[in-house]
């Protein structure tokens, strides 16, 4: 199963950010078991470090954060043909139409996000950390 893991889970865990920490962990950690192929998208790091960096002692630490995470996930690109798809949606927030045309390129079954609305005009599935972690543990 493939899946795009929006960039508030990523945060969610690195920030252990309460009450979502411990179900967007367990996301991660079925990617790292290899029970799903979890995607982020290359903005998503830089997002990431953008945010990150302002909670942590030391650039030295944000980039140890960020190198633990490409180790564990898959980085899937932002190229022309992804900015040209997403220009096309029409959709109000330009962030998550990439996010939604890097899903589309990666063949996405789901988009984990603690945000669905952000992605109601797509139609790739979203799903919150919760039910793709009871998802994975059904089957």
């Amino acid at each position: 199963m493939n899946v795009l893991i929006d960039t508030s889970i990523i945060l969610d865990v690195l920030l252990q950010k309460e009450p979502f920490f411990q179900h967007s962990q367990l996301v991660l950690l079925a990617v790292e078991a290899k029970y799903i192929n979890g995607y982020v998208t290359a903005s998503t790091i830089t997002d990431v470090y953008d945010v990150i960096k302002k909670s942590v002692p030391s650039k030295k630490s944000a980039i140890a954060l960020l190198k633990t995470l490409v180790d564990t996930i898959a980085i899937a690109a932002v190229d022309s043909d992804v900015i040209i798809n997403a220009l096309t949606t029409g959709w109000d927030d330009f962030e998550e139409s990439i996010k939604h045309s890097v899903a589309e390129s990666i063949d996405a079954d789901f988009i984990v996000t603690r945000n669905p609305a952000d992605f109601s005009n797509g139609h790739i599935k979203t799903i919150l950390p919760e039910a793709l972690i009871n998802l994975i543990a059904s089957d």
